[in-house]
């Protein structure tokens, strides 16, 4: 079975229900005791490995002592929303990462990219390529399907007004030839699009940028708005991912961030930059 995926809203209620019954100093087994449920349904709410409903948001409250009716709507309305079925859904079987439900309610993206194009810019064939050498024993029906959602998660960015995308490649990316010649003229040439969109900035940090505090780690800075605007950065590695919240961690991952913005060239540049290397590739 395919494991679920914990959406945004989902992930920041079960974050804002730990808080409140820590606040109380009421033990998971006490809670678990007053409502007559299992110590592991409280557990399974607080981790994320299951939905909480509303209903049960409310009597959660009511035991944390929250009266204030501002205060429960909100969190009535985001146990709503951690319900509603994303574009994901309709492929559990090659999507299960939750970054992509984070990334769908996200209303900016800043992101630094070391060695491949953003997957919200990939083209088909990039993908393919990418797919095949990273993944070999992929049969090419589940290659399909990989593409397919893919397309699909580009399709519900292209037609959202959010998130703002803000992507600096660096200048590895555009050489590294992934799946051929006509492969990557064909990326190059997306790239070029995806420039001229208006909510996409694009920058490309050279090479004579030199060494820096990023090199060889991407990362993603994602923005979210709402009533207590916040942000996490997300890393990606061989083997997993990791999610930071801290604010040490978000002024860091800012500050590299802003380095690299002032070093890679200007957005009003990059399409000519694309060009020049696709006439030598």
């Amino acid at each position: 079975m395919a494991a679920r995926i914990e959406t945004f809203r989902g992930w920041q209620l079960r974050r804002e229900l730990l808080r409140l019954r820590e606040g109380t100093g009421i033990s998971m087994e006490e809670i678990a005791k007053r409502l007559d449920w299992s110590k592991a349904k409280v557990s399974r709410i607080e981790t994320g490995r299951t939905r909480v409903t509303p209903s049960d948001v409310r009597l959660l409250l009511d035991e944390y002592g929250v009266a204030g009716e501002h205060e429960r709507q909100v969190l009535i309305d985001l146990a709503r929303a951690a319900r509603k079925p994303g574009w994901w859904h309709n492929y559990p079987d090659v999507v299960a990462s939750p970054y992509v439900s984070f990334e769908a309610e996200a209303s900016g993206l800043r992101m630094y990219q070391t060695q491949l194009v953003t997957g919200l810019l990939q083209t088909g064939g990039y993908l393919r390529a990418l797919l095949t050498s990273v993944r070999p024993a992929l049969p090419p029906n589940e290659i399909d399907r990989r593409v397919e959602a893919r397309t699909a998660r580009q399709q519900h960015f292209l037609e959202s007004e959010s998130p703002h995308l803000w992507a600096i490649l660096d200048e590895t990316v555009l050489r590294r030839p992934v799946g051929g010649r006509d492969v990557m003229l064909e990326q190059l040439e997306r790239l070029k699009e995806a420039a001229r969109l208006p909510n996409v900035t694009l920058q490309i940090l050279p090479f004579s940028a030199g060494s820096h505090a990023a090199m060889g780690v991407p990362f993603v800075i994602m923005d979210f708005d709402g009533p207590a605007p916040i942000s996490a950065v997300y890393l990606e590695h061989l083997t997993g991912e990791l999610f930071l919240e801290g604010e040490s961690d978000l002024s860091r991952y800012t500050l590299v961030f802003d380095y690299l913005r002032a070093k890679a060239s200007d957005p009003e540049d990059v399409v000519p930059v694309i060009e020049e290397i696709a006439a030598r590739t």
